[in-house]
């Protein structure tokens, strides 16, 4: 006897994969290319590009590879992802601001 399993979220399709990966490539050569051509004029506008090509790049990775939208599982995967991401935010935040104050406080002037 053999069982049927049924499920009900997807695994995108080849089109989004394709899609996905060439972005992907694209956000990542492009940086790339500003940091080893020093495209921009200062060093501050060169990791601030970076930084919000990172942030793309993110939402790219969770959008076409890792299937996360408001559809799948009744919208339950893209909250507890948000809920997750909160909570690194704040770790990531709170981690900085007791280090600095750590070294403002604790180091002789």
């Amino acid at each position: 006897m053999t069982a049927h399993v049924v499920t009900t979220h997807g695994h995108g399709s080849k089109r989004s994969l394709v899609i996905g990966s060439a972005l992907s490539i694209l956000l990542t050569a492009i940086p790339f290319w500003l940091v080893m051509t020093g495209a921009l004029s200062s060093p501050g506008a060169t990791i601030a590009t970076i930084f919000v090509f990172d942030l793309v790049q993110i939402v790219v990775h969770v959008a076409c590879f890792l299937h996360v939208d408001a559809k799948s599982e009744d919208g339950w995967t893209l909250l507890s992802f948000l809920f997750t991401a909160i909570i690194v935010v704040i770790t990531i935040i709170g981690s900085v601001w007791v280090m600095y104050h750590m070294d403002a406080n604790m180091m002789p002037t």
